[in-house]
């Protein structure tokens, strides 16, 4: 019998996946490839930023998509196989946003952003309670300053924020809360939520008003 997760196994799954993430996985584009491609579309870098936004929810609610995924990543605690490839597809996804927004994905402090947009709507709190304060978007040089006593802080407050919470940010309760025999509705919420990841994504790492559009 599998161990349940807890804050630090959690941390330690959301790693291994934005591993894979930046990587590739077979048949998959890696983060920043994902983000090339968009970044070659016409249209403000905020209008393609959307439509790989629009995309990734049509995957996440995808079952086919994700059956595609199963089993490429095993995970040793208890979370099903479809929830990971769910997850794999929103942390690629918000990499992807934050490399067409200029930023490295090597950067522990990109990454730990990266986990932050998956609390969703919570994201601004988190900052907040960690002393870093989200204006219109939040600049290349205040990510810059962030230290490893702040990135540290932020991951505990992700790791808690997705075990406990529920009805709309918590991804191991609402695993639980969506049986596969639900999967219409279990679709619909997993495209539902990765929109609003994205759209966090991107009042994270792009800037709303930037000094050029592409």
């Amino acid at each position: 019998m599998r161990k349940k997760p807890n804050r630090e196994s959690l941390l330690q799954i959301l790693d291994l996946i934005y591993e894979k993430a930046v990587t590739g996985l077979p048949g998959t584009d890696t983060a920043s490839g994902l983000g090339e491609s968009y970044l070659r579309q016409e249209g403000t870098l905020r209008k393609q930023v959307d439509a790989l936004i629009r995309m990734q929810n049509i995957k996440a609610g995808s079952s086919g998509f994700l059956t595609g995924l199963g089993g490429i990543i095993t995970l040793p605690a208890a979370i099903p196989s479809n929830l990971v490839s769910v997850l794999y597809i929103q942390i690629r996804m918000v990499a992807a946003i934050a490399y067409m927004g200029g930023y490295d994905l090597r950067d522990d402090r990109v990454k730990t952003l990266v986990y932050l947009c998956l609390a969703g709507n919570a994201a601004k709190d988190i900052l907040q309670e960690t002393g870093i304060l989200l204006g219109k978007n939040l600049t290349s040089l205040l990510i810059s300053r962030i230290s490893g006593s702040a990135i540290q802080a932020i991951n505990q407050k992700v790791g808690i924020n997705l075990l406990s919470k529920s009805g709309g940010k918590g991804i191991i309760n609402l695993g639980k809360a969506v049986p596969l025999a639900g999967g219409l509705i279990g679709g619909a919420f997993d495209a539902a939520f990765t929109n609003i990841i994205g759209n966090t994504a991107r009042g994270i790492f792009i800037p709303k008003t930037p000094a050029r559009e592409w």
